[in-house]
């Protein structure tokens, strides 16, 4: 009996890894397109029309813009004229460094570069991740033009907010995950973004409305999480592999997993179909969709709930004790290998509900929860190591400082204060605020 009952379970989870790896390796990529790339390389420039309406920005395609694509050296490769859409493609002989140029003289009239400086575009060709690559220049008004600075510094508040909501949601499961196993999982940015890669599966190509198809995605997140843990960190514990040996392991399980995506997802980012053309509420100086407001208020109620259940339910207390002291814990009577089950449970439903809100928020790609990884690590050192509360705290003050440094470091730098942060806390304080100094030795 006992036989058959292992038997049972073995095939159970067996079935259910092959069904996570069958929507990896088969559902993400669109009906019609296949996830194998060819030998032709091209870059698709696209030339859009900025304007500011009630504070709210409107893009429209710009016709009839000659385009020019020159190797480093200034050697001419090729040029095409955007279309009605206001894109064009030109081919490249092979993934290399190149040059996009925008002729001004084509421009209509009345239209000029927001940035005069963004006339030129360096293409590395580290950036081919794909056979294309995309690039975007803007005309008309900054989005910026007319808003003071105090404007400007409640909407950055605002997006900061919302980002952190994310980071500390994600943010928790790999803190747990942390506190009770003691492993550094660099492999929760996948798990994050295979909440978000899941959700386009059924809400662009099944067509399901994310309120439908979010709650399964999230269940789907919590049985992911589980089967990593089954399938391979339980497994090697058993077996007595160092926590060192495990942080490889989960550094490799990363990059197959992010090849796995890119592979069947492609390298563009893309539109979940649900709520994807509102227009900004105006909350006193802030502008905000209904949908991000949603999300952000839906993200407080999730937080807000698994702070409770960690207080006050005698589950949660479990998973403190555990986090706190394994021993101990498990000398009391608390057992610990459910424990841990639950905790990489909960940490795969969360961080496929982040991935939904950021794929909501900034649209689905492969690599949306790698971006997000040292983010997290930074929210969770700066709260503390292991502390579900840190986590929290800290996640989201991160992503608060992090959209508030865009007021004065460029778009592109406006994370490094950020992991500079995660360095500082390092030097000065390695518990982070909520920890505790241990002694060692």
């Amino acid at each position: 009996m006992l036989g058959l009952r292992f038997k049972f379970r073995a095939v159970a989870l067996k079935t259910l890894l092959f069904v996570s790896t069958g929507l990896i390796v088969i559902g993400f990529a669109p009906s019609g397109v296949s996830g194998a790339t060819g030998d032709e390389f091209s870059i698709i420039a696209s030339v859009q029309n900025q304007t500011l309406v009630d504070g709210s920005t409107s893009r429209t395609p710009v016709e009839g813009v000659t385009i020019n694509v020159l190797k480093a050296d200034g050697t001419p490769i090729g040029e095409a004229v955007t279309g009605k859409d206001g894109l064009c493609t030109i081919s490249v002989p092979s993934r290399d460094d190149y040059v996009i140029e925008l002729n001004l003289s084509t421009l209509p009239d009345g239209l000029t570069l927001i940035d005069a400086e963004k006339q030129k575009v360096a293409v590395n060709r580290d950036l081919f991740t794909t056979n294309t690559k995309r690039v975007t220049f803007f005309t008309g008004e900054s989005a910026n033009a007319g808003a003071s600075a105090s404007e400007r510094i409640l909407q950055r508040l605002s997006d900061g907010i919302r980002l952190g909501l994310i980071i500390a949601m994600c943010s928790v499961g790999l803190s747990l995950v942390f506190g009770t196993t003691g492993l550094t999982n660099f492999a929760h940015g996948e798990m994050v973004t295979f909440g978000g890669l899941v959700a386009f599966y059924f809400n662009v190509i099944l067509e399901i409305p994310i309120l439908i198809s979010g709650p399964v995605v999230i269940l789907m997140g919590g049985l992911f999480g589980l089967l990593l843990n089954w399938g391979i960190f339980a497994r090697l514990t058993k077996r007595g592999v160092t926590l060192l040996s495990q942080l490889v392991v989960t550094v490799g399980l990363s990059l197959m997993l992010r090849n796995i995506y890119l592979f069947q997802f492609g390298g563009r980012t893309k539109q979940l179909s649900s709520y994807s053309k509102q227009v900004n509420l105006e909350i006193g100086p802030i502008g905000i969709t209904p949908r991000d407001l949603t999300t952000a208020i839906l993200g407080v109620i999730i937080l807000v709930s698994v702070a409770l259940f960690l207080q006050r339910s005698r589950l949660g207390k479990a998973i403190r004790a555990v986090s706190d002291n394994v021993q101990l814990a498990s000398a009391t009577g608390i057992d610990t290998r459910k424990v841990i089950k639950i905790v990489w449970f909960a940490g795969g439903a969360l961080a496929a509900t982040g991935g939904i809100f950021r794929g909501l928020d900034e649209q689905v790609s492969f690599s949306m929860g790698s971006d997000l990884l040292f983010l997290m690590f930074a929210g969770i050192t700066l709260g503390g190591l292991g502390s579900a509360f840190g986590a929290l705290i800290g996640g989201f003050f991160i992503g608060i400082f992090v959209e508030m440094s865009s007021l004065y470091f460029p778009s592109e730098l406006k994370v490094a204060p950020a992991l500079f942060i995660l360095i500082v806390m390092l030097v000065v304080r390695p518990q982070g605020l909520l920890g505790k100094s241990q002694r060692v030795g």
